[in-house]
């Protein structure tokens, strides 16, 4: 990795893990030997609500907040909340997105319709676009709340860190009784297809 700053956007809804991603991918940063700035910006504690936080890590990082336009990946946790916070993105750059759809309080109600065909315009946008169904995925290795781990496992392929360093921030952060659940939840992410 050189001196510039990397700058991760991390979204999704209350209850997606969000901010344990956050966690696990400045401790990773951190054991690289980077400069580490987090922030959440937007967030409700009740699941359902928009949470988003900042990650960024470089040799020196001044500030934790990513500017519209600069962040050089968006890891998105639904597809909704990968289209909100799309102009977040650089030119160039890449949106890992979860395929799974959370309906917000203004569709559960019936005052909007949920957008169709997210990814494709997201595709269209001329930016990197990994659509993954993390969710399945994450079951698949043994508990739908992984779906977070299931996504680091895909941006691992796009960061520098050795997937010992994952491992390591993984198993740093998330509870013991759970780790070999996410350790196996990484591996599917990582040995998803990106390219």
């Amino acid at each position: 990795m050189d001196s510039k700053v990397t700058n991760i956007l991390i979204v999704g809804v209350g209850g997606q893990g969000t901010l344990l991603a956050s966690k696990v991918i400045g401790t990773a940063a951190l054991n690289y030997g980077l400069d580490v700035k987090q922030s959440e910006v937007h967030g409700m504690a009740q699941r359902g609500g928009s949470v988003v936080t900042f990650v960024r890590f470089g040799e020196k990082v001044y500030s934790p907040l990513v500017e519209g336009g600069q962040a050089d990946v968006i890891l998105a946790f639904e597809k909704l909340e990968a289209l909100r916070w799309s102009s977040y993105l650089k030119p160039g750059g890449t949106i890992i997105v979860n395929t799974q759809e959370i309906a917000p309080l203004p569709v559960i109600i019936g005052a909007q319709s949920y957008p169709e065909r997210i990814v494709e315009t997201l595709r269209n946008m001329q930016i990197e676009v990994v659509a993954a169904d993390a969710l399945s995925m994450a079951k698949a290795a043994g508990n739908a709340r992984a779906l977070n781990v299931v996504l680091m496992g895909i941006l691992a392929n796009y960061l520098s860190f050795s997937k010992e360093d994952w491992h390591t921030a993984l198993r740093a952060v998330v509870p013991g009784k759970v780790i070999d659940v996410n350790l196996a939840a990484f591996e599917a992410g990582f040995n998803f297809p990106v390219k």
